[in-house]
């Protein structure tokens, strides 16, 4: 008899690959599509991270915070917003997708379009990670500085569990927020405020 099992969120998995059997990015490409059923990313050093979907309250609050970033981006304007399936090639050449991202039109148009489709090689100006319960919050730490370092202006790390919001901008230490209400996107995404109620 077979027995139906319930997906749950699990902790990511590190593949370390041998360098006979290195992916160049056509290839990482490929192997990020016929496996879309796992969020797939890979490091500046090639190693492969491979996370599992995540649970259903930690999808509703991605989907509720891309919503408010969407209707933002659409009045605005400005730039263009990503969801959590968008694969970015940052320029230390690790490929990350973060939970949300948004990049300025200007930039985006300086890509060719068949680079577009596939994981441009470009770091969003904005991030956006939002901790499940199977993510070590160094883990997240350790990334959103690695969006700073290559380029990103503001950076979100949303810790739902201890409700905390963490601030990163170039230049600058990081901003704890404990239990805000809201969080200012001010002056990389002009007017855009998170309201965090629907998010915690």
């Amino acid at each position: 008899m077979t027995v139906a099992t319930t997906p749950v969120e699990t902790s990511a998995i590190l593949l370390r690959m041998p360098p006979a059997l290195d992916m160049n990015d056509d290839q990482f490409f490929e192997f990020c599509q016929i496996n879309q059923k796992l969020r797939i990313e890979r490091t500046s050093a090639g190693e492969i991270i491979i996370m599992s979907p995540t649970g259903g309250v930690t999808g509703n609050r991605n989907f509720k915070l891309i919503q408010q970033l969407a209707n933002w981006t659409d009045d605005d304007g400005t730039g263009i917003g990503f969801d959590s399936s968008t694969g970015f090639k940052l320029p230390n050449g690790a490929e990350r997708s973060p939970d949300a991202a948004w990049i300025k039109v200007e930039r985006w148009d300086t890509i060719p379009t068949e680079k577009q489709e596939r994981f441009a090689p470009i770091c969003p100006d904005f991030v956006v990670e939002l901790r499940s319960p199977s993510d070590k919050l160094q883990t997240l730490q350790n990334k959103m500085t690695e969006y700073i370092d290559n380029g990103a202006k503001l950076g979100w790390l949303i810790d739902r569990k201890h409700r905390r919001v963490y601030v990163y901008r170039p230049g600058v230490e990081t901003e704890q927020l404990d239990n805000p209400a809201t969080v200012s996107g001010e002056p990389v995404l002009p007017g855009f405020v998170l309201k965090l109620e629907k998010i915690w």
